[in-house]
């Protein structure tokens, strides 16, 4: 398998939070984030991610789950899951968790793979993911 890092700057396009009432300061949030990937390898560097939530925050500490989609431009995309703890700190959030690809087209057609990945809230609409990974195309398996 071949070894992944990188980074992104990611903004939240569109979110809705839904105060739950069954307990005090529980919450739940779905949001998209979009990116662009940096890493040093070519694969996955400029990429343009989109990302989907859940969150489901209880006193401040909680779980998030969703999707995302990797494009890259005329090559392809990859997408997949993701799962994660979420505490919040001094009115930030942290999220980490591990990803795994679940599909892809074109160059990454096939794809296997995964990986962890760490989020720290910047602002009510910004934030900085860093990951690490593994991933292995169908045409390496094929070799």
């Amino acid at each position: 398998m071949n070894h992944m890092t990188g980074s992104f700057s990611g903004k939240i396009t569109k979110q809705s939070t839904l105060i739950v009432t069954d307990q005090p300061n529980h919450a739940r949030n779905i949001a998209e984030v979009h990116g662009t990937q940096k890493s040093s390898d070519p694969l996955w560097n400029n990429s343009k991610i989109t990302y989907w939530g859940v969150t489901d925050l209880l006193n401040g500490k909680g779980t998030q789950h969703g999707y995302y989609d990797n494009n890259h431009a005329g090559a392809g995309r990859d997408w997949g899951t993701f799962e994660a703890r979420v505490t919040t700190v001094g009115g930030g959030m942290i999220v980490e968790g591990t990803f795994k690809f679940a599909g892809g087209d074109g160059k990454y057609l096939g794809i296997t793979g995964g990986g962890r990945f760490k989020s720290v809230m910047k602002s009510e609409t910004e934030l900085e993911c860093t990951w690490d990974g593994k991933y292995e195309l169908a045409k390496s398996k094929a070799a």
